[in-house]
């Protein structure tokens, strides 16, 4: 008796225009990937995108309460943050490229 395997990849066809085939075509080649994985993966984060931004945080109040605290509470500097704030752009002058 033959079994019959599952499907476990599906195609999915469409048309495009010759500039944006070579648009992606250049994309997919400057990342090293073939067009269809490239194309796959776009589509793939697109996707993901659109459902996060339809998910919902659930949290207690509680934890609600104490989220809401923390983002009421003052900012803290991060001194790495601060350090990098002042020194001087590469297009400044007082700009020393580190060595």
């Amino acid at each position: 008796m033959a079994s019959t395997a599952e499907r476990k990849e599906y195609p999915i066809s469409m048309r495009l225009p010759e500039s944006d085939v070579a648009m992606i075509d250049r994309a997919a080649t400057l990342r090293g990937r073939s067009r269809t994985d490239f194309v796959r993966d776009a589509a793939v984060r697109a996707a993901e995108e659109v459902v996060m931004e339809q998910s919902f945080i659930r949290m207690s109040p509680e934890g609600f309460a104490g989220f809401m605290e923390v983002l009421a509470a003052p900012a803290m500097p991060v001194p790495a943050m601060v350090k990098l704030a002042k020194r001087p752009a590469p297009w400044e002058p007082g700009y020393e490229p580190k060595r």
